[in-house]
């Protein structure tokens, strides 16, 4: 992802992020973005540029404009060989046509080729489109996240 990309990836990150923090955690939608807003400036403080995260855009390889047609952000952890996904979205107008697959594929051969032996990440419970990619694409169960909100009647 380029600097002048970024913009556009909090456009699509931040009001989708705060509708999942609604759903999972019963926020207001006020209170929502608003936490969004702050994990995202303390997870990427230099936007593109911060260390030790990386931030690709999806493309279309078929048009011949290189269409960005999603995101990908994962952060390394070289000692452990692993990644783990922050985010991984493809657009609606190109879920259901494999994109996701395939990025998940180019992804895996590319970390192989490069010593990298893992891939982690977390999805949502109620995101069963997502969980279907990760589970055609091999991924497993290794846990579940629970919460509880303590403090209200």
């Amino acid at each position: 992802m380029r600097a002048d990309e970024y913009s556009a990836y909090l456009d699509y990150f931040i009001p989708g992020y705060a509708a999942e923090i609604i759903a999972n955690y019963g926020l207001s939608p006020v209170e929502a973005r608003s936490q969004a807003v702050r994990e995202i400036d303390e997870d990427l403080p230099q936007g593109v540029e911060t260390s030790g995260q990386v931030l690709l855009c999806v493309i279309d390889r078929i048009s011949s404009d290189d269409s960005i047609i999603g995101y990908l952000w994962y952060r390394p952890d070289v000692p452990a060989r692993s990644i783990y996904i922050s985010d991984f979205h493809i657009f609606a107008a190109h879920q259901g046509k494999s994109y996701g697959k395939e990025a998940l594929a180019i992804l895996e051969s590319e970390l192989a080729r490069t010593g990298f032996t893992q891939i982690k990440l977390r999805v949502a419970e109620n995101n069963t489109r997502a969980k279907h990619v990760y589970d055609v694409s091999g991924f497993r169960v290794t846990g579940v996240n629970m919460s509880k909100a303590i403090g209200i009647k």
